[in-house]
């Protein structure tokens, strides 16, 4: 049975914003018209397929032969009491479904043969047999073109991934990040040429790197696109493996950009692979021995449960030692690659834990076997290459369990009371826990706190606080929201969605952002009452006031936060750890402001620009504009006390928006975004250059326009060029939605919307003599103070009140946040 709807043939944008970033178009193309099976629907089947789901694979494939037990109610979200006895996939099928229509999600519960393997581009198996998946791992690495293999699984506090992509697997974007890039200084004529670069920022460049240049003046010969490969890398130079001598000399001006070069990766298939596994990656250095004696005990577990038919048993002496004396006789015939050192009492903890299937080890490991699919469909990312183990042992109770603590209780959480005991899950139970934020992070820990069993006792509650609303582009990462919940307030929507996968999670959920203003809710008994705090925020101040509250009151505190496909965790005990405030990154180095807006040499000074123009245009002036109409009286007199240089500007932005700006329709709009444009890239940029020409000097006689200066071009406009028509349509929707105009249907029309702009009549431009423009570095305003300053001021009070008198009373304007924004 299948469901969803798989012809896309265009990315949904405002559902998968934040991928595009990440992933960029030519990915999420290769990951939409990728199929995928995923084999064992336990806990990890079930994180490892909402993942997917999420990220928009063309289709998904659940498969799994056995039926839903009380003992999975703790590891998969998707299951609920009622579905015991039922298939497990069939179970799955429809839950998941409702992550993503555009997803086919289809179950399979029959055994699976090879055969059923050759429509995937991936196939992964998170509940198999070790000789099952040779067989099958055998077929996927010989078919043409190859099946990506993925083979993970988790036994307990112990957890497993092996990748095959295949004998030759091409990855076209290792890291991910954009081409690293330098504005050259100087280049000599010589064999092996020496290049440096401006000092403002450190290049990025590795010996054996391939660039190429641009924009290069003199030594013209460099900027024909050819690949050139560089040594001796520094962080303001390098050397170019290439003889300069007979090349013109170097002028001025240049750019120097990274070539990212494909790499090719030759994957062994498991059968080899388990004799030979290479380099193991490391997730914990502290643990350097760990990871070959965990492929000796995942062989031995594999070994266990198939001459005897079952896994060990939680508490279980005797099992134990029978999996100790298999991984002995494995380790005996390995050879060279025999462990040492054989850790019993580890592998006594493996064996007491292997059957369960715990929550936080099936949510992690569905993540980074998720990000092992994207980059088997995409290229994109090193893969995993090819074994990883990870423990965590250190979360086992400091005090022995005896076999009486860890006995069923049939319970829906007999699994992790088989590995940390029946007291221990009752003290989760009574948990009372705090969560701050329920997006993207949040819905994964109350998922994962509610299938746990976190305050779901009679004495537990958890407390969950988020004063955002759901949008449609959150519905490709927070998994609790659904398209029919657009709108509503995320954490009643999260708790909601939380107490469903288990309906004793004693939950609250509230709307109150945490902070200063409300430690009237947030107070010192609340404070004082919790066991734990729980960090799912998006901005550093909220993080540090936290952590501030959590220091004082001597709470322990979980911190998290995702950047992309990076992310990081620190968690802070009382008197044990260091805390989130204890340790600051260094200030982000900020460029000049005359850099900024007149002088920009790289990416990021475009960026920070902008984004400053967006503020003031679309949300900081309307704010100031509905702050003023609310309090006249008191609004005008504090700017009249301040009678400064911001008040004034402040004032003339608000005038000039409700009087020389003010839009009263679209067209109004446009004509705006029009001119707009034209002062930027045109009438901006020939003032520019009028003061400072090309072949201008500074007071020492030097270039002014030396590097990092680049000297502009201004643009022309053309309705036949798409980035500068979108960006007039864009800008012209926006300034709508501040005043609340409507925005017609036409503008979904290139050709309409085209005409409309060329209907805007643009005056000349004359650039002025006595024009001031601000090179002084040092300088952090570009407004600058006058004596006449006051007298202005009460001018533009005059003005103002005429203004709002024009205006209807109920008039306001609606101010636009940056991360708010979804046009086109």
């Amino acid at each position: 049975m299948a469901f969803g709807n798989s012809n896309r043939h265009e990315i949904d944008e405002d559902l998968h914003s934040r991928q595009l970033a990440v992933y960029g178009r030519e990915t999420m193309r290769r990951l939409f018209a990728s199929n995928v099976l995923i084999s064992g629907m336990h806990g990890l089947g079930a994180e490892i397929a909402k993942n997917l789901i999420l990220a928009g694979v063309k289709s998904v494939t659940l498969h799994d032969e056995s039926v839903v037990e009380l003992w999975d109610l703790s590891s998969n979200f998707v299951f609920s009491e009622e579905d015991i006895g039922k298939n497990r996939a069939d179970a799955s099928v429809h839950k998941l479904q409702d992550l993503n229509n555009a997803v086919v999600v289809s179950s399979l519960t029959t055994s699976l043969t090879k055969d059923h393997l050759s429509g995937f581009q991936v196939v992964v198996f998170s509940d198999i047999s070790l000789e099952k998946a040779i067989e099958f791992n055998d077929y996927c690495h010989s078919h043409q073109p190859p099946i990506a293999f993925v083979r993970a699984d988790v036994r307990g506090l112990f957890g497993s991934v092996f990748c095959d992509f295949g004998p030759e697997f091409a990855v076209l974007d290792v890291d991910g990040e954009e081409p690293h890039t330098g504005i050259i200084a100087s280049i000599s004529n010589e064999n092996q040429a020496f290049i440096s670069c401006v000092d403002d920022e450190r290049l990025e460049f590795e010996d054996g790197d391939l660039v190429v240049f641009s924009e290069v003046e003199g030594m013209t010969e460099l900027n024909e696109g050819k690949p050139r490969k560089i040594k001796s890398a520094r962080p303001y130079s390098f050397t170019l493996e290439e003889d300069t001598t007979g090349y013109g000399t170097y002028v001025k001006g240049g750019i120097v950009t990274q070539v990212k070069q494909p790499k090719l990766l030759n994957f062994k298939p498991l059968r080899e692979a388990l004799k030979d596994p290479g380099d193991f990656l490391f997730s914990d250095f502290s643990k350097f021995d760990r990871p070959p004696l965990l492929h000796l005990a995942f062989q031995a577990l594999d070994r266990f449960t198939s001459e005897a038919g079952r896994f060990p048993i939680a508490g279980s002496e005797e099992d134990a030692q029978e999996l100790i004396s298999i991984a002995t006789s494995i380790n005996t015939g390995e050879g060279d690659l025999k462990v040492e050192n054989v850790d019993l009492k580890l592998l006594r903890h493996f064996s007491f834990g292997a059957k369960a299937v715990l929550n936080p080890m099936a949510a992690m490991f569905g993540g980074i076997v998720g990000q092992e699919v994207v980059k088997a469909c995409s290229g994109k990312f090193h893969p995993l290459f090819q074994f990883f183990y990870f423990d965590s042992v250190e979360s086992l109770p400091s005090e022995p369990l005896d076999s009486s603590d860890v006995a069923p209780r049939n319970s829906r959480y007999d699994a992790q009371i088989s590995v940390f005991g029946a007291k221990f899950q009752q003290k989760l139970e009574d948990a009372k826990v705090f969560t701050v934020g329920s997006g993207a992070l949040g819905c994964e820990f109350l998922k994962n706190m509610a299938l746990m069993g976190v305050s779901c006792g009679s004495q537990g509650k958890l407390t969950v606080t988020d004063d955002d609303i759901i949008e449609k582009s959150n519905l490709s990462r927070q998994f609790l929201f659904r398209d029919w919940n657009i709108g509503q307030a995320k954490s009643t929507v999260a708790a909601s969605a939380a107490a469903s996968i288990n309906p004793k999670f004693n939950i609250e959920a509230l709307q109150n952002r945490v902070g200063a203003e409300t430690e009237n809710v947030f107070d010192d008994a609340f404070w004082e009452n919790l066991t734990v705090v729980v960090n799912a925020l998006d901005n550093v101040n909220a993080r540090l006031y936290v952590d501030s509250r959590c220091l004082y009151f001597q709470k322990p505190l979980l911190e998290s936060g995702t950047l992309g496909a990076k992310c990081n965790t620190q968690m802070v005990i009382p008197h044990l750890t260091e805390n989130y405030g204890a340790s600051r990154d260094p200030p982000e180095k900020q460029a000049p402001m005359c850099t900024v807006h007149s002088f920009p040499h790289n990416v990021d000074h475009c960026l920070t620009w902008a984004r400053s123009e967006f503020e003031g245009l679309l949300e900081k002036t309307p704010a100031e504009v509905n702050a003023y109409l609310s309090s006249p009286v008191e609004y005008t007199n504090s700017m009249m006390s301040a009678g400064d240089a911001q008040a004034r500007d402040t004032l003339e932005r608000i005038v000039e928006c409700l009087k020389k700006e003010k839009c009263e329709n679209f067209q109004d709009c446009l004509t705006w975004a029009r001119l707009r444009f034209e002062d930027y890239f045109v009438n901006r940029v020939e003032q520019l250059i009028y003061t400072f020409p090309e072949d201008a000097a500074t007071s020492t006689g030097a270039p002014f326009w030396s590097a990092p200066k680049r000297f502009p071009r201004p643009l022309q406009y053309t309705s036949s060029d798409p980035s500068l028509l979108n960006f007039i349509t864009a800008t012209a929707i926006l300034r709508a939605e501040t005043f609340g105009i409507p925005v017609p249907e036409w503008t979904k029309n290139p050709e309409e919307a085209a005409e409309a702009i060329d209907r805007v009549i643009v005056p000349d431009f004359e650039p002025r003599k006595d024009a001031k423009i601000v090179t002084d570095e040092k300088a952090t305003t570009l407004t600058t103070a006058s004596v006449d300053d006051a007298a202005v001021i009460n001018d533009l009070v005059a003005k103002l009140e005429q203004c709002r008198h024009n205006l209807s009373p109920d008039f306001r304007m609606k101010p636009i946040q940056f991360e708010k924004v979804s046009i086109l």
